[in-house]
């Protein structure tokens, strides 16, 4: 048990760092050019891993990386910047909140985790928490919006569960740098041929890129495929939604932004959710 809360705690580290994102970007990063952010913040993410690991692909792990590199990284990125464009940040943490059953779902059928009555209620729990955490006003709504999000938290889910499948008995850090260098490669590709030359970047921003690419996207993709070694899909992703929460504490704490009661009451059901989902799932049995 001891062993199981010390994962919980590694995996969180990449919730929360991911959810210290929203406030980096907006205060200090530019807005234009999408895609080359995206690039800026993957490839040096990847390199760094990359001389870490001290490993090459090999095999089906060079198509796999690819793979794994447009799930969890480029296509992944370019559709979050889309999201932040055609829909308020709290819509987009809502439907991003449905991460614990669609992850759980895809554990379920590729990974034969199947979701335990507890883990179940704890997700129930988390939703619900994020739902009161960001508001569920309905304002600003749109169709684009609304695919794009979705479409980036199946690309997301399907890219951890099969890291998961895939990565079985590989080491960590390596899978991890092999598609970071791949989605990051491809979101330079994209970024050259839709927005032209990198933008000039002040210190400001060239300090912001450093956070969200070594802290926020290095760091947190390898303490959260760790966690997926240990703990089950559907587990995981319970603890994803300290993404939002941390996102909604950091705009109370530096940006002036409110904090009332009925969001504090939605932190502490994420929370209680992440405590009650925390058994793992249970095997699917064998034909």
């Amino acid at each position: 048990m001891e062993a199981k809360w010390r994962w919980l705690a590694l995996t969180a580290i990449a919730p929360i760092a991911w959810g210290s994102t929203y406030f980096v970007t907006r205060h200090f990063l530019p807005a234009e050019d999408p895609l080359w952010g995206g690039a800026i913040r993957a490839l040096p993410a990847g390199l760094v891993l990359m001389a870490l690991a001290r490993q090459l692909p090999k095999g089906s792990w060079w198509w796999r990386s690819l793979v794994l590199g447009v799930l969890n990284f480029g296509g992944f990125f370019a559709l979050l910047y889309l999201t932040a464009l055609w829909l308020p940040g709290s819509i987009a943490s809502s439907l991003m909140a449905l991460a614990p059953v669609v992850m759980g779902g895809f554990g379920w059928a590729l990974l034969g985790e199947r979701p335990s009555t507890g883990m179940a209620a704890g997700a129930g729990l988390g939703i619900a928490g994020v739902l009161l955490v960001v508001g569920t006003g309905g304002a600003g709504i749109t169709l684009p919006g609304v695919l794009t999000s979705l479409t980036a938290l199946v690309l997301s889910s399907v890219g951890a569960v099969l890291n998961k499948k895939w990565g079985a008995g590989m080491p960590v850090l390596a899978t991890t740098a092999w598609q970071a260098m791949a989605g990051g490669l491809m979101l330079v590709v994209a970024a050259i041929i839709f927005e032209g030359a990198p933008p000039a970047l002040s210190g400001t921003a060239v300090a912001g890129f450093a956070y969200i690419s070594l802290v926020a996207t290095a760091l947190a993709s390898v303490c959260w495929f760790y966690g997926l070694t240990k703990l089950a899909a559907g587990t995981v992703g319970i603890v994803g939604l300290l993404n939002p929460v941390t996102g909604v504490l950091l705009g109370t704490m530096f940006a002036g932004e409110q904090l009332g009661w009925v969001q504090l009451s939605g932190i502490v059901l994420v929370l209680i959710g992440i405590l009650v989902g925390r058994r793992t799932s249970a095997p699917r049995a064998e034909a």
